[in-house]
């Protein structure tokens, strides 16, 4: 017997433990089959020779197949196309898809993160999978961040965060040169609420420990971020989450993510104005008066955040309350208006 031959006896003798051959079996199934792509029994077998070196008869493949099919595996063994396919799986095409476009146009990403998170959705599909996500190979034009630092960082502020502990960081900002710099000379210490994410960035909602009141800060710009032993603050004692923090109405109110408490508005706008009225500010919003194509309506909404909405969608609303916004818009109008004269 030469050592290849010994090799395959070996294999063998290790195989009466059918779970090594159901391993080898299913994991044939998920890299070359897909409802789509089916292998015929004799392809299976030649599979398992070439990529394990283990022989397998029909009829063991056969019993090893219903074995996992008892065990809850989606296995289609018939069917008009024939051959065997793994039909069922973690995630499905149209859901890797999904992901994988959600890390692609990522901007909390590294490069270098992002590119191995979507190496890793890939691997969950078949090869054929692999071949139709030919967009990934632009990736290296995609906007993402400087910061190696960021998955670290989620995973220390979400222990804090699980642990009521606060965190100390430094926050940084970016120089002409485009690299990122602190922006303070020491390290900020603030209380962790929730990990939110909002227009491909991950912000943390929190309350800076020597405030009152509630801030938002980009997770990828912090560095150095450490868990404290010092417990956090109660959000009863910080200014606008006293009743606790409900996120649907928190992200609606607060569109930009700027920090600061909500006022109620009222706008003056246009009724085919609703479908970028509801993309901004969800359904928490009243209509006060309307007539013909024009509409009033009442939001509860970060004053700033308000400003720089307002100036978005200049030519199609008008701010008729409060005075003190109404009239910051105003200004800037008329600055804007200068400086193009």
């Amino acid at each position: 017997m030469n050592k290849n031959d010994l090799g395959r006896e070996l294999i063998m003798i290790r195989l009466n433990d059918k779970q090594l051959l159901n391993m080898m079996i299913l994991e044939i199934l998920r890299e070359y089959t897909d409802k789509n792509h089916r292998l015929e029994q004799n392809e299976i077998i030649d599979l398992l020779d070439k990529n394990y070196n283990v022989s397998c008869s029909r009829k063991t493949l056969y019993n090893n197949l219903q074995v996992l099919k008892n065990a809850g595996y989606e296995i289609s063994t018939n069917g008009r196309l024939g051959g065997t396919c793994l039909l069922s799986r973690q995630l499905d095409d149209s859901e890797l898809y999904l992901l994988i476009d959600s890390v692609l146009f990522s901007k909390t990403l590294s490069h270098k993160q992002a590119k191995t998170l979507i190496g890793k959705l890939e691997s969950m599909g078949s090869r054929y999978f692999h071949k139709n996500v030919s967009h990934v190979c632009n990736l290296p034009a995609m906007q993402h961040s400087d910061n190696e630092q960021v998955m670290e960082n989620l995973d220390v502020v979400n222990d804090a965060i699980s642990c009521h502990r606060k965190i100390r960081f430094l926050y940084n900002s970016y120089g002409t040169d485009f690299k990122m710099y602190p922006k303070r000379g020491k390290p900020d210490v603030v209380n962790p609420y929730r990990i939110v994410a909002n227009n491909g960035h991950f912000y943390l909602i929190g309350n800076y420990d020597k405030y009152d009141n509630v801030c938002h800060l980009r997770i990828d710009k912090m560095t150095q971020v450490q868990k404290m032993d010092a417990p956090v603050k109660p959000m009863k004692e910080v200014s606008g989450l006293e009743n606790g923090l409900f996120l649907p109405k928190h992200m609606a109110e607060h569109l930009y993510m700027f920090s600061g408490n909500s006022v109620p508005v009222i706008m003056r706008t246009h009724t085919y104005m609703m479908d970028d009225l509801i993309d901004w500010f969800g359904k928490d919003f009243s209509i006060v008066s309307k007539s013909d194509d024009l509409m009033e309506i009442r939001v509860i909404v970060n004053e700033m955040a308000m400003f720089y909405w307002a100036l978005q969608y200049g030519t199609e609303v008008e701010v008729k309350s409060p005075e003190r916004l109404r009239e910051k818009i105003r200004s800037a109008v008329n600055a804007m208006v200068e400086k193009y004269n």
